[in-house]
């Protein structure tokens, strides 16, 4: 980690308004005004660099199809605050979009290890379908499995689950 960058010396006003940016940002992304929020979030990092706002800065590329620079700001998150599980999980699926479906499993994996994440669900769900595209059944229904556990109302996750059984019966 780049101590000179990331030293907590912020002054709580940079701090507000670098969350009130951040905040701002993900309105334009909803909104799909995506070079909007781009800039709202860049604007945001430069106020004060926090792993969320780099992942959903990378969020933001992924939609438009810029994996490369969505891998590097998960990158840059995970050098803010490697505790984050969402930019591990994040790279993952950016690697499956990319086509490596070899390369993403140890990024799921990590977000599964990562101690400050919402929904580990979602790493499960992507190691299922991750699994699935190599035709590693039983290991795909045991993640799909684990995400519903994890998120009983995960349609996707049921839904790969019970393509698995169907495969497996």
């Amino acid at each position: 980690m780049n101590e000179d960058v990331y030293e907590d010396d912020a002054s709580p006003a940079a701090k507000y308004e670098a969350r009130r940016l951040f905040h701002e940002a993900y309105q334009a992304q909803l909104a799909e005004n995506f070079d909007e929020a781009i800039e709202l979030y860049r604007r945001s990092i430069e106020i004060y660099p926090t792993a969320e706002a780099h992942t959903f800065l990378g969020w933001v590329y992924s939609f438009q199809n810029r994996y490369d620079e969505a891998i590097e700001e998960c990158l840059e998150a995970i050098r803010v605050d490697e505790t984050l599980g969402n930019p591990y999980n994040d790279i993952g699926s950016y690697l499956l979009a990319k086509g490596d479906a070899y390369s993403s499993v140890r990024w799921f994996k990590r977000a599964l290890y990562a101690p400050r994440y919402e929904s580990y669900a979602f790493p499960h769900f992507n190691l299922g379908r991750t699994y699935e595209a190599r035709k590693k059944y039983l290991e795909a229904a045991r993640h799909y499995g684990k995400a519903l556990e994890q998120q009983p109302g995960f349609t996707e996750a049921a839904s790969g689950l019970h393509r698995m059984q169907a495969l497996l019966n």
